[in-house]
């Protein structure tokens, strides 16, 4: 039932009831706002299974056409991006799965104009939690930087989730740190970051030289070093 009738059959009994003599306390009613977040399966169609198909052939797991129906083949590419965030894989595009695409919630502007969604500040400061965790806040904020400097430079997918996704970019999605605890303070840098602060200026790339041997991360020009990470173009 909908709340609109639901507010129609509470005015019909308040009004059959004054009409009766009755005599009423009239509290306020307030409705909870409904969640802004859908849910779709096999068999749904529209706009949002359009914008899951997109988002799931961005990050190349999705082949068939964006055409807004949730079919066997938009079934399986869910599944199998729900299989390597390590969530519930049961091919349903509920609250979580679309958090994780950064599909959920509303949106925000950045201080440059970029319009992130609150699904993309939460994915944002994950990353940050489980790659810089232990390091200082300004350390935090760089991580974030580097993964919103791959958004903006045309080598890298164009979506924050893309980026994150990426094929072997951050190993953090596929270990136990993804699973931990976000921290408070990966919360406040992903903001900080979003809003324009950059402590790396401007790269793209960052590594920590004692727990990795990638010939092509030690090869790129170091532009600044915060605590054990080295920050590179």
């Amino acid at each position: 039932m909908t709340k609109r009738k639901i507010f129609d059959i509470v005015i019909v009994l308040l009004i059959i009831a004054g009409l009766g003599g009755a005599t009423f306390a009239v509290y306020d009613v307030v409705f909870k706002e409904e969640s802004t977040y859908a849910l779709s399966k096999l068999g749904s169609t529209g706009t949002e299974v359009k914008n899951i198909q997109k988002k799931l052939k961005e990050l190349g797991y999705y082949k068939g056409s964006v055409d807004g129906i949730y079919g066997s083949q938009t079934k399986s590419a869910v599944t199998a991006f729900q299989r390597g965030c390590g969530i519930t894989a049961d091919g349903v595009c509920g609250k979580t799965t679309l958090l994780y695409l950064g599909l959920g919630g509303s949106s925000s502007s950045t201080s440059s104009g970029t319009a992130y969604s609150d699904a993309d500040v939460e994915l944002l400061a994950k990353v940050i939690s489980a790659e810089a965790r232990g390091e200082s806040y300004e350390g935090q904020v760089a991580v974030g930087a580097v993964i919103l400097n791959r958004v903006a430079h045309p080598s890298f997918p164009d979506t924050l989730s893309g980026v994150v996704y990426q094929k072997g970019a951050f190993s953090c999605v596929n270990d136990s740190n993804w699973y931990a605890e976000v921290a408070q303070s990966a919360k406040r840098a992903a903001r900080d970051a979003l809003n324009g602060w950059d402590p790396t200026g401007g790269a793209i790339y960052y590594f920590n030289a004692s727990k990795t041997n990638d010939a092509f991360m030690h090869s790129r020009p170091v532009i600044k070093v915060i605590g054990n990470h080295k920050f590179c173009m």
